[in-house]
């Protein structure tokens, strides 16, 4: 019997690997990769990974200006030099992120989103491989909407928890979309003291809702599953369109062969009873409805705040080297 991620792949789920290692992308075979500041971060931390930093802050360093724009500068160059790596081992897109900061601003992310593209296109690197990471706010749905539309420029809207978030997105005509699995299942289990089986594991839940309400009324956004705990959320998400699972879940799957049937059929989604909403012109009930999950709400904030601080961490990296 063929291996578990092998069985994955044959469901018509798409692969990606969620990391910042080079290594491990390669291992795995993946279509995609998503990346983003905790990812890097993490990355960065290690001595193959020098030349990268070191190309960033000459880069930024012959930008010139006062420290700080050198910084930001270099940060933005650091993520496309990690991006432009990765791209040379997988057939695909690679996820690259805006700064957490703009997650409320829809200029700046759109503007930060542009800069990004033109620094790949300076690296030989058409936007088609590229998508820009924004956060599942109004702001940031709004801004992935004007990327889209008015840019050609394919978006990833993370950090999401709820399907208020999701239809937004599908609306404004993202590319892709990555709900949150495993952080979901973190809040509820601090919040109701359970532990849940796969099968009612409520980021799974969430993932089934967004996956079907999308098949059930034709929206050609892709799913893509983010934020594994374990390799039965995986499972039950067989058959979706996109997963993007960390090297440490790649590897329990490459190395297992329990069965892994397709559990998400999008033709099967067109005769359930799914009530249709919208919010693309309506801010205010976007803000409402999704003020009223709790969950989605605390999750959102708690994941901006973590990537802005890795942000910052990678930037206080960048700082002393070119300080020094």
């Amino acid at each position: 019997m063929s291996n578990s991620l092998d069985q994955l792949k044959a469901t018509g789920t798409v692969v990606v690997c969620d990391s910042g290692d080079f290594a491990t992308i390669g291992k795995y075979k993946p279509q995609d990769a998503t990346t983003n500041p905790s990812l890097i971060l993490a990355a960065s931390k290690k001595a193959e990974y020098a030349k990268l930093i070191d190309a960033a802050v000459e880069y930024a360093k012959g930008k010139g200006g006062d420290i700080n724009s050198q910084v930001d500068a270099a940060l933005d160059r650091l993520l496309v030099e990690f991006g432009k790596e990765i791209l040379k081992i997988i057939p695909g897109k690679v996820s690259t992120e805006v700064d957490a900061r703009f997650s409320f601003d829809t200029k700046a992310s759109v503007e930060k989103a542009l800069h990004i593209i033109d620094l790949y296109k300076e690296q030989g690197i058409s936007k088609d491989r590229i998508l820009i990471k924004i956060a599942s706010t109004w702001e940031g749905i709004k801004a992935a909407e004007i990327l889209q539309r008015d840019h050609g420029v394919n978006c990833n809207l993370t950090l999401m928890f709820s399907l208020v978030q999701a239809i937004a997105a599908a609306e404004a005509g993202a590319f892709l979309i990555s709900p949150f699995v495993g952080r979901i299942l973190d809040w509820y289990k601090a919040a109701t003291k359970k532990e849940y089986a796969k099968e009612d594991d409520p980021g799974v839940k969430s993932v089934q809702s967004i996956f079907n309400y999308y098949k059930k009324f034709g929206y050609k956004t892709i799913v893509m599953g983010a934020s594994f705990r374990n390799t039965g959320e995986i499972t039950e998400l067989a058959g979706c369109d996109y997963l993007t699972i960390s090297p440490n879940l790649l590897e329990e799957l490459l190395n297992s062969t329990t069965p892994v049937p397709k559990k998400l059929d999008a033709s099967a989604a067109s005769s359930l009873d799914i009530a249709k909403k919208s919010y693309i012109n309506d801010e205010s009930l976007f803000r409402f409805d999704f003020n009223e999950e709790q969950m989605a709400v605390e999750k959102l904030r708690e994941g901006i705040s973590k990537f802005a601080a890795d942000a910052e961490t990678l930037k206080d990296i960048i700082k002393k080297k070119i300080e020094a």
